[in-house]
């Protein structure tokens, strides 16, 4: 039996079991290694912060795929990537073989990294990756929110920050909300017009927003890099996320952000047994998941194609949203109707399956 291990619940795995589920390849032993058989849908978690979803309505469970596809899960984390001995060392001290792995873990927070640069960060903070860890969370701010008003601070300077520091600004309306995006300014890599239609909503909303770094986080205080305190009851870190810190440790060759280097088929460029799905946003990735299968069916693999320009929205509340396409942006009740049909769309797509 060939082993082929999956190691996180990201979008190209999802794609892979669901095609598994009608059509499995023979003598292959199929593993996904994760924390929970389920993925989250992240367009769908500001919404759950808002309040407008329940978080079963941004959850896909797995089981039943994974049944389908004659596949196990098994309950854990990597420490270690020995690819002398195909190997995975889990967090538990076990390991795992495998003939070919797949890595779609999404995009984590290193959080030794974190406490390094933000002494405090970790006594402190809530982070917002793992997303499934954050949301168990979440509640627990709302309910400490029902009793007083808080002030929160939110770290980042992604599309991802921004939406969440709106999504608590409608979900907590008492509360007041602080956006630290850092010193090169909010959304630095966005154009220039789609950034002032995002600093313009972020004021129409009453949100405020910092151009400072975060030093060092302690009880009720954020220290600021310019040597300011701001008082501060949640501070959530929801800075961009970095690939898994084991991988600097493993001999795979890895790319400018340290994730693994990827031919045009979404193969290791170091290593032909291991596929790697990138964490950061692309309109031509990989097709990883047809190319796994190609590889177990012993079929020639396919390049990655350009895809169509993403479609970017920022929810803000009563419904609407602000939308991002290519060099034009509009808002308003019908690009946030879009975006929870889109949302719905895929949710349904999979949980069909």
């Amino acid at each position: 039996m060939r082993k082929l291990v999956l190691l996180g619940t990201g979008q190209t795995h999802l794609d892979l079991l669901s095609t598994l589920a009608s059509k499995q390849p023979a003598g292959m032993q199929l593993t996904l290694i994760a924390h929970y058989p389920l993925h989250l849908c992240t367009s769908r978690v500001p919404g759950f912060v808002a309040g407008r979803h329940a978080l079963e309505d941004c959850v896909i469970g797995l089981e039943t795929l994974l049944q389908k596809a004659g596949a196990r899960w098994l309950k854990g984390s990597v420490s270690e990537l020995d690819l002398k001995e195909n190997a995975l060392r889990l967090a538990d001290g076990s390991t795992f073989g495998f003939d070919w792995l797949s890595i779609d873990t999404g995009a984590l927070q290193n959080r030794q990294q974190i406490e390094a640069l933000m002494p405090g960060a970790r006594e402190h903070g809530l982070f917002v990756r793992p997303l499934q860890a954050f949301c168990a969370l979440w509640p627990k701010v709302t309910e400490l929110a029902t009793g007083r008003s808080l002030r929160i601070a939110v770290m980042g300077d992604d599309p991802m920050s921004i939406e969440l520091a709106l999504a608590m600004r409608q979900g907590l309306p008492g509360s007041s909300v602080t956006l630290l995006a850092g010193s090169a300014g909010l959304a630095a890599t966005m154009a220039p017009d789609h950034r002032q239609h995002i600093l313009k909503l972020l004021k129409e909303q009453k949100i405020t927003v910092l151009a400072e770094q975060a030093v060092g986080i302690e009880a009720e205080q954020v220290l600021l890099g310019n040597g300011a305190r701001l008082a501060c009851d949640v501070p959530v870190i929801a800075s961009a996320g970095q690939a898994p810190a084991w991988l600097a440790g493993s001999a795979l060759t890895l790319d400018f952000h340290g994730q693994v280097a990827v031919d045009a088929f979404g193969r290791s460029v170091s290593h032909p047994q291991v596929f790697a799905a990138s964490t950061t946003p692309s309109r031509a990735r990989p097709a990883l998941a047809e190319n796994l299968l190609a590889l177990l069916a012993g079929t020639p693999a396919r390049r990655r194609q350009p895809g169509p320009d993403r479609l970017n929205f920022l929810a803000y509340g009563q419904g609407r949203a602000l939308l991002i396409w290519r060099g034009f942006t509009t808002q308003g009740r019908w690009a946030g109707w879009l975006k929870d049909w889109l949302d719905r769309r895929y949710l349904r797509r999979y949980r069909r399956d």
